[in-house]
């Protein structure tokens, strides 16, 4: 039976349950997997979409029901410090699959608009960057990405899928190329399938990059008015019960012990969503300041947990800062693949420090970029527990007292919108995780000598950078209706049929 067969099986029978169309494509991608050896692991990447950190169980929320995403905790790794490479969607998730910081690769503008905006605009993820899923193609792994793409679809006509995931090494993908936006039905989207026959005899990479809980919210029947906090628990609790589908199958199929399974958020929460009705559709970020689009560490602190069972140790926490970008390099070698020679990788190998084999991240500095500006840097010493993270400007919250920009909903990187700071703002994140007090010359002695050694790290970060393509340009932003697939009133050759009730779509040309 192919793909595409059992595509349309599961399309007929997920009429209600359409969180259960990702397990069952995972079942199916599985069903015939022989047994490898813990270097050729399995690989299941689990992504929430602006999910906080203090939205889950293991990571001290009381009130909302994440059993399964706790298991993963229970039975793993916590990383206590795990950090999103950007505060915004398309900039992080570039990140997360290439391991290297978006301005990089082109993928952090310079203007307003930070991510992309619409299927039909021409910029996107490089054909020229090397992402975990082509290594690991290579190596023989079977790949799929099922849910949110968000990082570019056609560069010159509406079917050169030059930015599409099968351009960037994934067998298999069903999902939106874009984000979860209100443009086509309230609380709808549109999907785009495009699938090739399996390899039965390799390992798999499965990337599930859910929509929830990114707003228009949206949960099925069973969970809808089920948790204490509104539409968007509801979602939270639908996409743990996600997770605990993909573990039951692993179990089933007596896969866990051959399947590293990550689990995180592409940003922390987006604190300042309100609906049409007043009800909060943001989550919630902990003790931790800020939100989505903001590098204060409520933007960027997300989710970290890891589980590999006999491999890696249960129950363990990790308070070291690590980054998403690390696992590029961390499943690259154990995929057995060569990491690229030719370009930085800002992202290190997570197994040792997983394991106990080095007690300190390899991360001594981190770069926090607004955008396509230097926004804030992390300075971890490799002699001293302190975690020094300084601000060189920061966004101006409305109200002055609130922890949002909540005239516009999102937080901008330039002009009016910031304040810059000389001498930057320094904070101790293991004296004050909660940036509430900013260090001083009185009190902290080591204030300038501690600037000008982050300083000098910022000065090499630079020296690195080379000029790339922008890739979030206003032309490159902009809608162009000769590349797009799904059309609108604008564009009368071809149109769109949505089923009202699981939101899937079909394209048909005029």
């Amino acid at each position: 039976m192919t793909w595409i067969t059992h595509l349309q099986i599961l399309l007929l029978a997920t009429k209600k349950m359409g969180l259960l169309l990702f397990l069952m494509i995972f079942q199916c991608a599985i069903n015939s997997v022989n047994t490898y050896s813990v270097s050729n692991p399995n690989v299941v990447l689990l992504i929430a979409d602006d999910l906080g950190i203090g939205d889950l169980g293991c990571y001290g929320n009381r009130t909302l029901r994440t059993p399964n995403i706790d298991r993963l905790a229970k039975e793993g790794v916590t990383l206590t410090q795990h950090l999103a490479a950007s505060p915004l969607c398309t900039p992080s998730r570039a990140a997360f699959l290439t391991g290297r910081y978006p301005i990089r690769s082109g993928m952090a503008a310079f203007s307003r608009v930070g991510v992309f905006l619409f299927s039909a605009s021409s910029g996107g993820l490089p054909s020229e960057e090397i992402t975990f899923s082509k290594l690991l193609k290579q190596r023989g792994y079977t790949t799929a990405l099922i849910g949110k793409w968000h990082l570019g679809m056609n560069c010159e006509s509406n079917n050169d899928f030059c930015h599409h995931p099968l351009s960037h090494g994934f067998d298999y993908f069903y999902g939106l190329t874009v984000t979860n936006l209100r443009d086509c039905k309230p609380g709808q989207g549109s999907v785009f399938l495009k699938g090739v026959q399996r390899n039965h005899n390799a390992p798999f990479l499965l990337v599930l990059s859910y929509l929830h809980v990114h707003t228009a919210l949206y949960a099925s029947k069973m969970f809808r008015g089920k948790s204490r906090h509104g539409l968007y628990g509801d979602a939270v609790e639908e996409m743990d019960w996600s997770v605990g589908q993909i573990l039951d199958v692993l179990e089933n199929y007596n896969l866990s012990n051959r399947s590293l399974v990550y689990f995180s958020s592409d940003q922390g929460a987006h604190i300042e969503e309100i609906s049409s009705s007043g009800e909060v559709h943001g989550g919630c970020n902990g003790i931790y300041k800020g939100g989505k689009s903001t590098n204060w560490e409520g933007g960027i602190r997300v989710p970290g947990l890891l589980r590999w069972p006999g491999v890696i140790q249960a129950g363990t926490y990790i308070d070291d800062p690590t980054s998403n970008m690390d696992i590029f390099p961390t499943i690259v070698k154990l995929a057995g693949a060569q990491l690229p020679y030719d370009r930085i990788i800002d992202g290190h190998d997570l197994m040792p420090l997983l394991q106990g084999k080095v007690m300190r991240s390899k991360h001594e500095f981190l770069f926090h970029y607004c955008n396509a500006y230097l926004n804030a840097v992390r300075w971890h010493p490799g002699n001293s527990e302190s975690v020094w993270k300084v601000f060189f400007f920061t966004p101006n919250f409305t109200p002055e007292d609130s922890n949002g920009c909540y005239d516009s909903h999102v937080c901008f990187c330039y002009g009016g919108f910031i304040t810059h700071h000389d001498p930057p703002l320094l904070f101790d994140l293991s004296r004050d995780p909660e940036e509430k007090v900013p260090l001083t010359p009185e009190t902290e002695s080591r204030f300038y000598e501690i600037l000008s050694v982050i300083q000098r790290a910022v000065d090499n970060h630079t020296r690195s950078l080379q000029v790339v393509s922008d890739q979030l340009s206003w032309n490159n932003l902009v809608w162009k209706p000769w590349l797009q697939l799904c059309c609108s009133s604008f564009f009368q050759f071809c149109y769109c049929d949505y089923d009202s009730e699981n939101g899937l779509s079909e394209v048909h040309s005029g």
